[in-house]
């Protein structure tokens, strides 16, 4: 066994992340889950914490490559790709980044939904490119501020949306597992009843298996043709396949998507569309935010390690 407590995992940890807490800690990087089970056994029994960064499914396997293993420090709010259930059964403690990242998340999402009603991408290029300097107008787009609006989840970051887009005046619907005190917006049991109601859907609930497809084929169905779709929560969480069908059919009017499943190898067949906004899983991509996530992980990794109450414990 080594004196190396710490190992860094992740192939997106930038040099700022890894330096902070190779700082607090003696570490050792792996990029990839291949670079885990290349270390030396000593090295691997030596591991107590992981900081882990990234999409790449992190389950029993990896997990039983270090034998005194205690915590999983994720890099973000969403902890989709750890097998939160095998590392329960080994006793491993796993931890998030949350709240720090609800401000950029909203602030995304209205961002993209403007974008895609006001055609800001398309207006860009029309100036860029010179078609405006010949005198031909922009098509006229579509208003945001007074539609409706429904949020599918109503945690932290969703009721963040929600408060935003009250603002524009929007008449909001929400879905949840239960009735959230709110003032006067529409609470619905069912996604695919709220989706009836509404013209824009919003997805900010978790991934993983238990949410996988929530917005399905009949969601999508329901919204109709004046529907777009907005996601920032994770690419699973909608049918992608029916989307990308109700999106070439016409069958709703658009998305504008931040996730993605494959990515950042996304299917081809949203490239030729003319009616969704891409955005590369960008929710939390600000300066501070992720100085503010790598502060909470490495908190948490420093709480273990000093024997006191995880920070922002998961299991």
């Amino acid at each position: 066994m080594t004196d190396t407590p710490l190992l860094i995992v992740g192939a997106p940890v930038t040099d700022e992340e890894r330096a902070r807490l190779e700082a607090a800690y003696p570490s050792v990087y792996a990029a990839t889950n291949a670079d885990m089970a290349a270390l030396d056994a000593a090295t691997r029994a030596g591991i107590r914490v992981m900081a882990y960064k990234g999409h790449d499914p992190l389950g029993s396997a990896q997990m039983d490559l270090f034998e005194n293993l205690g915590v999983i420090a994720n890099f973000g709010v969403g902890y989709d790709a750890i097998d939160v259930e095998a590392a329960s059964a080994r006793g491993i403690k796993v931890t998030n980044t949350p709240d720090v990242l609800n401000d950029d998340v909203a602030d995304l999402t209205v961002g993209m939904m403007l974008a895609y009603a006001r055609d800001l991408v398309r207006g860009d290029a029309w100036v860029r490119g010179g078609t405006w300097a010949t005198g031909k107008a922009l098509p006229l787009n579509r208003k945001m501020s007074g539609a409706k609006v429904g949020v599918v989840g109503m945690g932290r970051i969703g009721r963040d949306i929600a408060d935003r887009l009250a603002a524009f005046k929007m008449d909001i619907h929400y879905h949840a597992r239960s009735e959230k005190e709110t003032p006067g917006w529409t609470y619905h049991a069912d996604v695919v009843e709220m989706a009836k109601a509404v013209d824009w859907l919003v997805i900010a609930i978790v991934g993983g298996e238990s949410t996988r497809n929530y917005v399905s084929k009949a969601c999508l169905e329901a919204l109709g043709p004046r529907g777009v779709v907005v996601n920032i929560s994770r690419g699973t969480t909608v049918d992608e396949g029916a989307l990308l069908d109700a999106l070439e059919q016409g069958t709703i009017e658009g998305a504008a998507l931040d996730v993605f499943l494959g990515e950042p190898k996304i299917d081809e067949r949203f490239l030729a569309l003319d009616n969704v906004l891409l955005q590369p899983h960008q929710g939390s991509a600000t300066v501070e935010t992720r100085r503010a996530m790598a502060e909470v992980q490495l908190s948490n990794v420093v709480a273990y390690l000093e024997g006191r109450d995880l920070v922002t414990p998961v299991n």
